[in-house]
């Protein structure tokens, strides 16, 4: 009985075709898996090789934090020069000026930078280092694996047939102890062929599976490095905008040589004098340069690229200035030149003693743009607001409600609330310098930042901030000239000939009267709005002067 079983496997294991099929199904990959598989390890070398080599790109601290990695940028370092560089000097001056704006550029510059490095290390080195360091490596350690199987199961076959050709001397022989030892052997040798067939056999449909996953993954493998691209053009574009945004404006300054009015005329009630002592004197509400810029802006400017960015002609600049401080209202000639207008606006913004946005509250306005919350961020900003000193409030809020028109036009002008504070931030709030805390210019690079953060953020928010409509011809003085055609009509609105006076300003936590130049009580007349340029007439008389008005 043991010597026919014993010849039924020494005939199964000599059979040729059960052999090769075992060989065919274990060894041999379809065609296409075998085009795949040829692609692995180029693709671990590639991510492995170009990772490392995107890791020795940064400037920055490899996983650090953005306030960290700020810190540790060169660009910051030499930020922090220009600082403690100019506090030695006249900040009037253009070379203190120059300085000034290269400080809080650089600083820009670094936190542009260090997002761009964050945004890469995230979507582009974390999945490419994945990809080296453990999706690819299990694929090629599975081959490993099945290679050894395969050549452990090629071994156990050879020893059958070595054992089945000792077993065919031995039954020759005849029977006896020796062909009893033998069949034990080879069954033996059977049942380990076949467990190391199993293993084969489930080793390979893994690899399998993982190249056929590789296949659908690779499309996505490829769109790291287009991330990358994206990332960096994205990267070059933000820093392009802020070099030009700053260049421009530094050039603007640096051109201009202010006239030097004397102490006895019109000028001293107009620039570098505190905005109370402006508004007193005059009667109004909204400073004269302020109005009279917004008017001629809203009139020819709304749609001009580059508003506030783009510097003007010096010798337009001072004649614009002198005509407004002597407080003429005949500035037909300047309706033609926007940026010269946004030009004198900013030089007013900048040349009052204290900034609108006041002294007392920057720390609180800086506070605000480490707010993460939205909505904390505005009620913040609403309440910082509501502590303004009334003239600061009213004419903030006008400024905001403008820049706010300003910016829906951004797909014409390119000035987007960003890039508007960008370049107006700085004359709206700046610190006290005169405190000599050297600290306070150390930290001039991030403060601005802060700063504009603060103004993108009140310009975006200004509907919310600002409820109402904002009659920007408030003193009734400016009309645009009916010959300019600048682009579409804007809508102006015209007072009523009667206004009563302006009441007191209120909290937005209603504690007291209303701000709003809107929320005064109005003549039961309707009121009127005319498209201008085109269809509005010389302006009419005027029945009530600006002194009617003060508050």
């Amino acid at each position: 009985m043991m010597k026919r079983q014993f010849n039924r496997m020494r005939q199964q294991l000599s059979h040729p075709n059960i052999t090769s099929r075992a060989q065919e199904a274990t060894e041999l990959l379809p065609e296409d898996l075998l085009q795949i598989e040829q692609k692995i390890e180029p693709a671990r070398r590639a991510a492995h090789s170009v990772s490392k080599r995107l890791q020795a790109c940064l400037q920055g601290q490899c996983g650090s934090e953005m306030d960290k990695r700020v810190k540790k940028l060169p660009l910051m370092a030499l930020s922090m020069t220009m600082a403690e560089s100019f506090k030695e000097l006249d900040t009037e001056s253009s070379l203190g000026k120059a300085l000034e704006m290269g400080c809080c550029i650089q600083s820009s510059l670094a936190k542009i930078l260090a997002e761009f490095e964050i945004t890469l290390e995230h979507d582009v080195l974390q999945p490419l280092n994945k990809l080296s360091e453990e999706e690819l490596p299990i694929i090629l350690k599975r081959k490993k694996t099945l290679q050894k199987l395969i050549s452990d199961w090629n071994s156990i076959k050879s020893r059958l047939n070595q054992a089945a050709k000792s077993s065919t001397n031995s039954s020759g022989a005849g029977a006896g102890p020796s062909v009893s030892s033998a069949a034990n052997k080879l069954e033996i040798l059977k049942e380990e062929e076949e467990e190391v067939k199993r293993k084969v056999e489930q080793c390979k449909d893994e690899y399998m599976a993982d190249l056929y996953h590789f296949s659908t993954k690779e499309d996505s493998y490829a769109s790291y490095f287009i991330r990358l691209l994206e990332i960096q053009a994205h990267y070059h574009r933000q820093s392009l905008g802020s070099l030009d945004s700053a260049l421009a404006e530094l050039k603007e300054s640096h051109s201009q040589t202010e006239p030097c009015f004397a102490a006895d005329t019109p000028a001293v009630g107009y620039y570098g004098v505190p905005l109370q002592t402006h508004l007193k004197s005059l009667g109004r509400e909204i400073a004269l340069p302020i109005e009279a810029c917004v008017m001629m802006l809203l009139a020819s400017g709304m749609r001009e690229e580059g508003l506030f960015r783009l510097a003007a002609g010096a010798s337009v600049l001072r004649k614009l200035k002198s005509s407004l401080a002597s407080g003429s209202n005949a500035l037909e000639e300047f309706y033609s030149d926007p940026h010269a207008v946004a030009g004198v606006l900013k030089s007013y913004l900048r040349e009052l003693p204290q900034p609108l946005m006041t002294f007392e509250l920057y720390d609180e306005w800086l506070k605000i743009s480490s707010l993460k919350d939205a909505d904390s961020r505005v009620q913040s900003l609403r309440d910082t607001c509501s502590r303004l000193p009334p003239e600061s409030y009213n004419n903030l809020r006008y400024l905001i409600k403008f820049l706010a028109k300003l910016a829906e036009h951004q797909e014409v002008n390119k000035m987007t609330p960003s890039n508007i504070a960008i370049v107006l931030g700085p004359n709206l709030l700046w610190s006290q310098q005169s405190t000599g805390d050297p600290m306070q210019l150390d930290l001039a690079s991030v403060s601005s930042i802060q700063v504009v953060g603060v103004v993108e953020a009140l310009i975006q928010h200004a509907d919310t901030l600002f409820p109402g409509e904002v009659d920007f011809n408030v003193s009734g003085m400016f009309m645009p000239p009916t010959n300019i055609g600048y682009g579409e009509p804007t809508l102006v609105e015209v007072p009523s000939p009667e206004l009563p006076p302006a009441s007191t300003p209120t909290l937005p936590n209603g504690e007291a009267t209303s701000r709003d130049p809107e929320a005064r009580s109005q003549p039961a007349s309707p009121e009127v709005t005319r498209p201008c340029p085109e269809a509005v007439g010389p302006p009419a008389p005027q029945t009530t002067n600006d002194t009617t008005r003060k508050g």
